[in-house]
């Protein structure tokens, strides 16, 4: 089973926003500074969005490439496929998330904009209302 990653949809407002960031690209590829350490199983896996709180998206992991400045990069198959709206608190970089965790893509009749916020969520979560 591929293991994951979760970030930041950093300077995305919205849905639209998030998705216009993939619209006519041939190539996605995000920098981060150090390269994971669990690089090697992550490829075939996913990164998830974060957006207002929730994981709303996914991009399939293709692999990971150095950059000339000694970054990383991180290539990512340049589609965003949505998923089940799951909260998840804020975070600086990016966190590994493991298959079993990961939220269930969107059915073709389901929109990403039917679900609550994210922290309206959570709250309801830590209630055991959801």
């Amino acid at each position: 089973m591929p293991l994951h990653m979760t970030k930041i949809a950093f300077g995305a407002k919205s849905w639209d926003d998030l998705a216009s960031w993939f619209v006519e690209r041939d190539e996605f590829l995000m920098t981060t500074r150090y390269l994971p350490k669990r690089h090697e199983e992550m490829v075939g896996g996913s990164l998830y969005w974060i957006l207002n709180h929730a994981l709303v998206a996914r991009s399939p992991i293709l692999g990971f490439l150095r950059a000339k400045d000694g970054r990383w990069h991180i290539q990512l198959d340049p589609v965003l496929i949505p998923v089940e709206a799951r909260p998840k608190r804020a975070h600086q970089g990016w966190r590994y998330l493991s298959d079993e965790d990961a939220p269930r893509d969107l059915d073709e009749n389901e929109r990403v904009d039917d679900v609550m916020p994210g922290k309206m969520m959570g709250k309801l979560q830590r209630l055991g209302l959801i």
